[in-house]
């Protein structure tokens, strides 16, 4: 089998998010537009690569003014940094469907080294005879808060 070059399905697919607010509890969002690629390779999936692009301003919390603020120069900025964008560097095989993407985030222009723990869940023919592949993928990002070049509002628990 050969490498093959999938468009993420953004109909059938999202970019979300749980992030601490106010110190004391965790508010939940998406991302409504995005796009990327993945060159997977099944016979060696240590040649794979990801990209994706997220377009920021289109963070949706279901609370508009909320939305509004994160948007702002104090959390994405959004007008400075139109795209958030994720690019990978290094794919483990971990075995039982299960890979470790090793990439660079890009926040407010800051980039930052995360994980992503990805499962594949397999391929199958969609009704109109096309070929789809399943993904899902995780990672966990609190030390960008942490950082001196995080934006100011995260950094203070916003």
């Amino acid at each position: 089998m050969m490498s093959t070059n999938w468009k993420f399905d953004t109909a059938h697919s999202n970019v979300t998010f749980s992030v601490r607010h106010m110190v004391v509890s965790r508010t939940r969002g998406k991302f409504a537009k995005w796009s990327g690629e993945l060159l997977f390779d099944p016979d060696d999936v240590t040649k794979s690569k990801v990209e994706v692009s997220i377009d920021p301003a289109s963070i949706d919390t279901n609370e508009p003014q909320r939305d509004e603020h994160l948007r702002s120069a104090d959390f994405l900025d959004v007008k400075k940094h139109p795209h958030l964008t994720f690019r990978s560097r290094k794919v483990q095989d971990l075995g039982e469907n299960r890979l470790r993407v090793i990439g660079d985030l890009t926040i407010a222009g800051v980039a930052r080294e995360v994980v992503l723990e990805v499962e594949n869940q397999g391929r199958a023919k969609d009704p109109w005879g096309g070929e789809r592949a399943g993904f899902s993928a995780r990672t966990h990002i609190d030390e960008w808060v942490d950082s001196p070049s995080a934006p100011k509002a995260a950094a203070r628990g916003g």
